[in-house]
C-alpha cells in the first residue's frame, strides 16, 4: 500500500522494474516485491537509451533473447513479463493511473550518465506520487559514501549470503503483455555478428556448467591467447552484464568447485589454480564497477585531469577508421578487431592491446575508440569498460602506462599464426616467419598496398614517442597530489584472499558433468 499526494491510502500493484538483472533466481528485488503484494514484472524498452552512441544491434539481440527467457521463467512462477516501450516516467505514470503502483522495486544500477539521470528522474516521480522505491544491491558494488578500506572483506561477506529462490507470483488480469520491437524498429543500424553468443539464462547455465567441469581446466594458462581463450575463458561476461546470472551465483558455484578440487589433492592442482584465478576475476569485476559508481565522470572525463590536453579531442579519422575496420596494417591488431566484429567477444589481454594501440601508437583520444569497443562488445559493462579504457590509455594517473608491442604480442599469443590466418586470409602468401610483421617478408611488395595495407604507423617509433609524452605529464607540478587522491578513492587495498569453502547446498544451478564421447 502507498499514499497518493492527497494522503489517501490505496492498494495497487508492486512494480518489479527489471533493468540489468534479467533473472528470477537470486533476485532480491523480486522477492521483496512479491512479499508485499501482487507483482507487475516490468521491462521498459527506452528509445533514449538505444539512441546513445554506445548502443548497438548486437546488444539488442542478446537482450531480446534474455527477455524472452525471463518472461518464460516468470510465467512459470505465475505472471509473465510486461513489456512497454517509451520513456520510463510516461510508462510508470500510465501504470499508476490504470492500476495504482503501491511500490516500485529494482536493483541498483551502475550505468553511464544517461541511466544515472534517468534514475534521478524516476526518484523525483516517485516522491511526487508518494510511491516508495526500494533499490537493492545485486553484487559487491556499494552505493553512497564508501571507502576502499575493508571493501574486499565486505565483498566476500556479500557473496557468502545465500542466493534467494524465485517467489510464486499472482496472475494479473487486464494488463496487455506488450511486445519486443525488432532492432530495425528501434532504429539500430544493421550489425551482423554471425558468431554472437546467445542470450538467456539457460545459455548462461550451460556456459557456467561447461566452464566449471570441462572447459576451465586450462583457464590460467590459456586465457591470454585469443585463440585458446575463446574456449578456456568462462564466456559468462555478457550474462553478468545483463544479469541472466548473478555474480553471487557464479561466485558460490566457483567456490564449491574449488572445494571439490581441493579435496582431490595434487591430481587436481592445475584445475584448482585455474578456479582460484577465475575467483579473483569475479572480485575484480565488482572492483572496477565500484570505480564508476564512486566517480561517474570516468565515462566522459580523464580520471587525472593533467591528461586533459595530452591528445587531440578530435580523432584522426583515417587512423580511427583503420583501427575500427581492422586495417591498420598491424596483423595481430587487425585480426583481433575482425574477430571482435564477428563474435562480439575478445579476451581481456587483447582488449587491452587494442586500446593501447589506439591510444599510444595511433595517438587517439580514448573516447572515440572506447565507444567503438562499447558497441562491439556484447558484454559491454560501463563500470568495467570505461575505467579499463582509461587505464589502457594512461589517463588514470595511478597505473603504470602499459604500451603493448603488437608484433611481439602476435608472436607470443599466436606463435603458430593460426589466429591471424583465420581472420586475415589476404596474408596467405606471407610466410609464417614474417606473418606478424609482413613488411619484412621478401614478397611484401606483392601483398602490401594491394591485398593488405601498409602499417599506418611505424609501431616502434610511435611507441617511443608516446612513452615520452605520457611520462612527461607525470613530471608536472601537482601531479602526485592529485594522483594520491585518486589512489585513496579507487585503488584496491589488498589482493583477494583464498575463498572460504561454501556449502554446495546453497547452490541451485543445475551443473552437469560433460557426457562421455
Amino acid at each position: 500500500m502507498s499514499k497518493n499526494p492527497q494522503g489517501n491510502t490505496r492498494i495497487g500493484v508492486q512494480v518489479m522494474w527489471f533493468k540489468r538483472d534479467l533473472r528470477v533466481d537470486d533476485n532480491a528485488a523480486l522477492v521483496a516485491a512479491a512479499a508485499r503484494g501482487p507483482v507487475l514484472p516490468l521491462y521498459v524498452v527506452e528509445p533514449g537509451y538505444w539512441d546513445l552512441p554506445e548502443a548497438s544491434a548486437r546488444h539488442w539481440a542478446f537482450l531480446s533473447e534474455s527477455l524472452r527467457g525471463l518472461s518464460e521463467d516468470l510465467a512459470r512462477r505465475g505472471q509473465s513479463l510486461i513489456l512497454r516501450k517509451g520513456d520510463i516516467i510516461d510508462v510508470l505514470a500510465d501504470l499508476n493511473a490504470r492500476h495504482g503502483i503501491a511500490g516500485l522495486h529494482s536493483h541498483e544500477e551502475t550505468g553511464g550518465d544517461w541511466t544515472f539521470a534517468r534514475d534521478r528522474r524516476v526518484a523525483g516521480f516517485c516522491r511526487a506520487e508518494g510511491i516508495a522505491w526500494q533499490e537493492h544491491r545485486q553484487h559487491g558494488v556499494e552505493r553512497g559514501p564508501s571507502t576502499r578500506e575493508g571493501w574486499a572483506g565486505r565483498w566476500d561477506a556479500m557473496m557468502r549470503q545465500p542466493c534467494s529462490r524465485p517467489p510464486d507470483l499472482q496472475p494479473l488480469e487486464g494488463i496487455a503483455p506488450g511486445y519486443l520491437p525488432t532492432a530495425a524498429e528501434m532504429g539500430l543500424a544493421a550489425d551482423p555478428c554471425p558468431q554472437r553468443q546467445s542470450g538467456g539464462r539457460q545459455a548462461a547455465i550451460r556456459l557456467l556448467s561447461s566452464f566449471l567441469v570441462e572447459r576451465g581446466a586450462g583457464y590460467r594458462r590459456d586465457m591470454s591467447s585469443p585463440l585458446s581463450g575463446a574456449r578456456a575463458c568462462s564466456r559468462l561476461s555478457p550474462h553478468l552484464a545483463h544479469g541472466t546470472l548473478s555474480v553471487r551465483e557464479v561466485t558460490q558455484a566457483t567456490w564449491a568447485r574449488q572445494a571439490e578440487l581441493r579435496d582431490k589433492g595434487r591430481a587436481a592442482a592445475g584445475w584448482w589454480q585455474s578456479m582460484q584465478s577465475f575467483s579473483g576475476r569475479l572480485h575484480w569485476h565488482c572492483h572496477f564497477i565500484q570505480k564508476l559508481e564512486d566517480r561517474p565522470s570516468i565515462e566522459t572525463r580523464n580520471l587525472h585531469r593533467a591528461y586533459d590536453d595530452l591528445r587531440p579531442r578530435a580523432p584522426d579519422r583515417l587512423r580511427l577508421e583503420a583501427w575500427c575496420n581492422g586495417e591498420t596494417g598491424l596483423p595481430f591488431v587487425d585480426a583481433c578487431m575482425r574477430s571482435l566484429a564477428a563474435t562480439g567477444w575478445l579476451n581481456f589481454r587483447m582488449r587491452a592491446m587494442l586500446m593501447s594501440v589506439a591510444s599510444y601508437h595511433l595517438w587517439l583520444d580514448w573516447r572515440a575508440p572506447g565507444l567503438h569497443l562499447a558497441r562491439s562488445f556484447t558484454d559491454f559493462e560501463p563500470g568495467i569498460h570505461w575505467p579499463q579504457v582509461q587505464m589502457q590509455s594512461g589517463t588514470t594517473g595511478i597505473n603504470t602506462p602499459r604500451i603493448y608491442n603488437p608484433v611481439k604480442q602476435g608472436k607470443d599469443q599466436d606463435p603458430e599464426g593460426a589466429f591471424v590466418r583465420r581472420w586475415l586470409p589476404e596474408l596467405d602468401e606471407i610466410p609464417d616467419r614474417h606473418l606478424q610483421a609482413p613488411w619484412l617478408a621478401e614478397n611484401a611488395g606483392t601483398v602490401l598496398g594491394r591485398q593488405y595495407p601498409f602499417p599506418v604507423v611505424e609501431h616502434l617509433l610511435a611507441a617511443r614517442e608516446a612513452r615520452q609524452k605520457i611520462w612527461a605529464v607525470r613530471k608536472r607540478p601537482g601531479f602526485r597530489d592529485e594522483a594520491a587522491g585518486i589512489v585513496a578513492q579507487h585503488a584496491s587495498r589488498r589482493k583477494p584472499r583464498r575463498r572460504a569453502r561454501v556449502p554446495s547446498a546453497q547452490l541451485s544451478l543445475p551443473l552437469e558433468r560433460p557426457k562421455a564421447g
